[in-house]
């Protein structure tokens, strides 16, 4: 099947050519729209491939990407199309749907990430010549694309501990796991042949800069007020990883803290001085919360007012002296928690809704909170303790861990992917 199809749509490429190097021409009197490929229960229109190559051709040219030939431009494009179909299709019949909402919140996403206010993005968008509607059916699109990739292609990888193991024992793994450093970099150079009058100079001055940016002196005011002829250069290295990093520095920048200025080290180029600006995946120290809760829902019978009064009268009976894990036993509407008395366990920051978290750590140790209300209704908080919690060697394992799933979904992505393109019916016209 999949060798006719491929035939099949080599013997369409100049039709398909042809109308589209013929529209132009044609938009003065009348161009007449032809289905180019049926796929299952849905078909694509020439008009559809046109405007996707033509948007295409676009963006390959503002990037100054070399165009490919045309033909092969039209088959990758209608190709696409069909794959896009078949997942469009698949995601109807599983009745999957995206809310104008969360479109709305996808296109502002879109326009921020372009700086832009949303107004400013549909401008620009009509100022080339591009519909803001297109773009906001382009994007339900790749949403509902997205959710029936990873509803079909989540269940399918599978990832042990021993998997994460081995791959953190790899250089790969090792490499990715390890903390990265921003340095700022100042040197005093010195000739090779440079006498020792010379290199006690330039030691001098090399201690002298230390000295004021110990005191209080900004590292870059401190080095750039050096004075002849021992100047400073040098200037941010940027973030790098310790392997990255000039072998000179290698023991260094690790015995640092953030803000931190190294002795000077000496090395055949000179006197060197490094700051360490900033450090990324060392130690992540977090503050854990330990909490109660009692949920009361709104619903049907219980207006949202009548939860609200309920969750503080709930609250002023514990102050009055009632047990806390009881009354979440019999009022809370939290499945996971009520039967244990309201528990939450240790949280960590972003665990819980932003309401709910911002309850929790301005209430001190051992007092209730006023009711908060969340998506979920409304909540009686006992605050039962506070930790800093070193997250280190979790973190790093949870970064091995979604670098493999990344991985292992995007190998079975792809086999999925030719699965369902092979077991689709398709007739390129």
């Amino acid at each position: 099947m999949k060798n006719v199809i491929t035939r099949l749509l080599h013997l369409s490429l100049c039709l398909l050519l042809a109308l589209l190097a013929t529209a132009p021409a044609q938009a003065a009197t009348e161009v007449i729209d032809q289905v180019v490929a049926i796929i299952d229960d849905d078909i694509i229109m020439a008009s559809e491939l046109r405007e996707r190559v033509s948007a295409l051709t676009q963006s390959l040219q503002s990037r100054g990407v070399q165009m490919p030939p045309e033909d092969t431009l039209i088959r990758e494009t209608l190709d696409q199309l069909i794959l896009e179909n078949i997942q469009l299709q698949m995601g109807r019949r599983a009745g999957v749907r995206i809310s104008d909402e969360e479109i709305n919140r996808a296109t502002q996403r879109i326009a921020a990430q372009n700086r832009m206010t949303l107004e400013q993005f549909q401008a620009a968008l009509q100022s080339r010549g591009q519909s803001y509607e297109n773009m906001r059916e382009q994007v339900r699109r790749e949403m509902m694309i997205r959710r029936v990739q990873m509803g079909n292609i989540n269940q399918r990888v599978q990832i042990t501990e021993e998997e994460v193991g081995n791959f953190m024992s790899t250089r790969e793994g090792q490499n990715l796991t390890q903390p990265e450093f921003r340095l700022l970099h100042a040197l005093i150079a010195l000739p090779s042949d440079a006498s020792p009058e010379q290199v006690s100079a330039a030691n001098r001055q090399a201690e002298a800069v230390l000295s004021r940016i110990r005191s209080g002196t900004d590292f870059a005011q401190a080095v750039q007020d050096s004075t002849n002829p021992y100047q400073f250069t040098g200037g941010d290295l940027g973030w790098r990883k310790l392997a990255d990093l000039p072998s000179l520095f290698g023991d260094v920048a690790p015995a640092l803290k953030p803000g931190e200025t190294s002795e000077p080290i000496r090395s055949d180029s000179g006197f060197h001085i490094i700051n360490l600006v900033e450090v990324r995946g060392r130690e992540q120290v977090v503050t854990q919360t330990k909490a109660r809760h009692i949920l009361i829902k709104p619903s049907e019978i219980m207006t949202d007012a009548q939860a609200q009064a309920l969750a503080a009268n709930l609250r002023a009976r514990v102050l009055a002296g009632e047990d806390f894990s009881e009354l979440a036993q019999e009022y809370s509407e939290d499945i996971g928690s009520a039967q244990e008395g309201g528990e939450l366990g240790w949280t960590t920051p972003g665990q819980m809704v932003p309401e709910f978290e911002a309850t929790v750590q301005k209430t001190p140790v051992g007092e209730i909170a006023e009711p908060v209300r969340t998506q979920f209704g409304w909540h009686v908080v006992k605050v039962e303790g506070r930790r800093d919690e070193d997250m280190s060697d979790l973190a790093t394992r949870n970064k091995a861990m979604d670098y493999v799933h990344n991985r292992k979904y995007q190998e079975e992505l792809d086999a999925w992917l030719r699965q369902i393109r092979d077991e689709a019916f398709v007739d390129i016209k």
